[in-house]
């Protein structure tokens, strides 16, 4: 059964304004942001995701964790942080169409935080803000059904993949399927299902623009609860998603590295072979003396194998395999 929605003009125009964003990054190269960038984007995701869900620790405390320095803060806090970073660090792990892949990331993220992570609740649970009921979920004996309804919407609706993230979103807080962990669920599984449409959402902080509005986040979701459909959440998802994507082609700063340039060339050749004036087709605004550093580089490190001489000179990367 679809989840209710309707699209609406502002929704077809977001998704025309998000098109042709994603149009700009590829022609920037920031479909793979540069390490820095990455790094920091990474940090700014997971303490913005968990400090929705209460935590305390800081943008500075999460990049300690991730460096392995010691941090003095509840113990709670650190282990949320760690379990975050195991996961978004095992982002490609995740199969987006597939349930049990979404309770093996909801065990990972939720570890030794409640009694059996990763299983589908059978209990009923609710919202309460202050002493206030804000959402009552579906009873536990039918989130099971519930959960694979949606998952069949998601690998067989005709609908664009950015929406149907939004909606997978926002179902997910609906159906509440788990006993905790729901709201950091939603978020990182549309990042999940994103990195499909394009890789520059496996690093895109989402998560820090919805802090930033989140008394507008829960409204809307409160909104949707009581319209009976997903319609103005998927606008407000889609609006953050489109200045995310702005902010990123505006704000970024961190020019590409030798190592960065060699990374996003080897997901666009694959195992092809190819020679230097390829590499320098690709990246227009390099000099024929910085492709042939890049390329030398990355061959003394073992990542190229280089046939051939002078004029005949071709490069492939190594299989791993």
């Amino acid at each position: 059964m679809k989840p209710p929605y309707q699209i609406t003009n502002k929704i077809i125009e977001l998704i025309a304004s998000i098109s042709e964003k994603i149009g700009e990054v590829n022609s920037a190269y920031l479909y793979k942001p540069p390490t820095e960038l990455r790094k920091r984007n990474r940090v700014k995701t997971i303490q913005s995701s968990l400090e929705i869900e209460g935590n305390s620790l800081s943008l500075e405390q999460v990049t300690a964790i991730l460096d392995n320095k010691r941090v003095i803060a509840p113990k709670k806090d650190i282990l949320e942080v760690k379990n975050a970073i195991k996961v978004y660090a095992n982002l490609d792990s995740f199969n987006p169409t597939s349930l049990t892949s979404f309770c093996k990331a909801h065990s990972m993220l939720m570890h030794e935080l409640i009694d059996n992570p990763g299983k589908i609740r059978t209990k009923p649970v609710g919202i309460i803000k202050g002493s206030v009921i804000t959402h009552v979920a579906p009873p536990g004996n039918i989130v099971k059904s519930l959960l694979t309804d949606l998952f069949d919407y998601l690998k067989k609706d005709k609908d664009l993949l950015l929406i149907k993230s939004c909606v997978f979103h926002y179902e997910t807080e609906f159906i509440h399927p788990f006993m905790d962990g729901n709201g950091r669920m939603g978020r990182l599984w549309q990042t999940v299902i994103l990195k499909q449409y394009s890789p520059v959402f496996e690093f895109l902080p989402i998560e820090s623009l919805i802090k930033a509005r989140q008394l507008e986040y829960y409204k809307i979701l409160g909104e949707s609860d009581n319209q009976g459909n997903s319609t103005g959440f998927i606008e407000f998802m889609l609006q953050i998603i489109s200045q995310s994507l702005e902010e990123l082609l505006t704000s970024q700063n961190v020019n590409l590295t030798s190592n960065d340039r060699i990374a996003i060339y080897k997901e666009k050749i694959g195992i092809d072979s190819f020679t230097r004036q390829d590499y320098m087709r690709h990246f227009k605004d390099i000099s024929s003396a910085t492709a042939s550093r890049d390329l030398k580089v990355a061959v003394d490190k073992g990542i190229l194998i280089k046939t051939g001489d002078k004029r005949t000179t071709q490069y492939r990367f190594k299989n791993k395999n």
